[in-house]
């Protein structure tokens, strides 16, 4: 499917403060948040034939959920996060009017609004012309300072605040860059094309002009795991394999218990049941002192078997781990401090989440050292019981922490899917 123009009527249209839809990015004498209004005003409310399922490269943007989370993990990410600089709510919820118009027409393969006239900066970008919508999926969260920052209710929506969203607590060895960490917004582009997700990204930047600010961003390739049954494990870049045991798209039971927010988990915030939280971490992998390291060493930090995937005590790649069964010296084959038995879901109160990270590379440091490692996403119903205790034990007790640096780190809470609403997250403002 090539990436059309839209066939919006060329005549500008009145939105409902009275604005063309060029104001929404010819910046013509307009803040952004009055041309977004515009832009959705007069706009058709998405573009004809859209596909309900995932089909010739296009993913559903409209259903219970959001997609970008269960859907099969594309190859490319641009993960980027925003602060809003509007105080006005009526700004915020046309900027999200605006984005969701937007992203669903990003994700069939189609540009970004009509045709701007010939003297006027373009509407869409034109980056991803003829590439197509690459299995496109754009996913919106929303931070803990969009709720409340510095004590202040931004947008009179502290009583809705879910209990779990708050910033991540600091973990042992974190390194963190606050600027380039947390956000009052975020949005992951995912796409089998990197200029496909790069063009979303830069897009959606740019109608947030005036309304919202890019706080920080990440690109990422190669899958670090597989969130369907039907996709292998990848690797990441210490050569082993990534998110064998992972939850997976084809086990609803799984999913209702570990990903999705149910009715009822926070009556407070109702409004996110069907969604999920999202947690970001950039992760540094010390490259250099891994690659000298023995591959008896490796394979016992990980507790796996470097090329088939398969835990140390035995079997395949999907072998149940057996934590009890030891070697000659009376020692377990899995070690205690080994990767896969810190983080297995049995050593966790059987918790799990939903990965859906990538590896980066962002050339090199100073010193010539490889600036290069996981850009970890995970999804979760609650991070209080699905991350933060599993992250806590892994600071303390994994031996992989010795060739790793979390150096950015952010939460947000991912509202359930858009279907009919006009923007995502509608039941938040309602």
């Amino acid at each position: 499917m090539s990436r059309e123009p839209n066939t919006l009527p060329p005549e500008p249209v009145e939105g409902k403060h009275g604005v063309s839809r060029r104001g929404l990015i010819g910046w013509a004498g307009a803040t952004t948040a009055v041309g977004a209004a515009a832009f959705v005003g007069g706009r058709a409310s998405a573009p004809s034939a859209v596909p309900p399922t995932v089909a010739d490269g296009l993913v559903a943007f409209r259903g219970d959920h959001q997609a970008g989370i269960v859907t099969p993990a594309q190859d490319r990410l641009h993960f980027a996060a925003f602060d809003v600089v509007t105080s006005s709510r009526d700004e915020l919820v046309a900027l999200l009017t605006a984005w969701t118009a937007a992203a669903e027409q990003m994700t069939t393969g189609h540009t970004v609004g009509d045709e701007a006239s010939y003297d006027a900066p373009p509407n869409d970008t034109g980056d991803a012309l003829d590439l197509g919508a690459s299995n496109l999926t754009i996913t919106f969260g929303f931070g803990p300072t969009l709720f409340e920052k510095d004590g202040k209710d931004r947008f009179g929506l502290k009583a809705r605040q879910p209990k779990a969203l708050r910033r991540l607590p600091h973990f042992s060895g974190d390194q963190l860059d606050a600027a380039h960490s947390d956000g009052d917004l975020c949005i992951q582009a995912c796409a089998d094309d990197p200029q496909v997700a790069v063009h979303a990204i830069r897009n959606l930047t740019r109608i947030a002009f005036g309304t919202a600010v890019l706080r920080w961003s990440q690109l990422g390739y190669g899958r670090t795991s597989s969130t369907s049954t039907l996709q292998k494990t990848p690797r990441n870049l210490f050569g082993f394999k990534d998110g064998t045991a992972n939850l997976k798209a084809e086990d609803p039971k799984l999913l209702d218990e570990h990903l999705w927010v149910q009715d009822g988990d926070d009556p407070a915030a109702s409004w996110l049941a069907g969604g999920s939280y999202l947690v970001a971490r950039q992760i540094a992998m010390l490259i250099e002192p891994w690659d000298r390291a023995s591959l008896r060493e490796q394979e016992a930090v990980i507790g796996r078997d470097r090329r088939d995937g398969a835990p140390l005590s035995g079997g395949g790649e999907f072998a149940d781990v057996d934590f009890a069964l030891t070697g000659r010296e009376g020692k377990p084959l899995v070690p205690v401090t080994s990767h896969v038995a810190v983080a297995h879901p049995s050593n966790n109160k059987g918790v799990q989440m939903l990965r859906r990270g990538y590896n980066y590379t962002d050339g090199n440091d100073d010193l010539g050292r490889l600036d290069a490692g996981l850009f970890f996403i995970c999804f979760v119903r609650n991070p209080d019981t699905h991350y933060i205790p599993m992250q806590t034990a892994m600071a303390s007790k994994d031996a992989l922490v010795e060739y790793l640096q979390h150096r950015r780190s952010g939460l947000w809470a991912v509202p359930p899917g858009v279907k009919s609403a006009r923007h995502v997250g509608q039941a938040l403002f309602s």
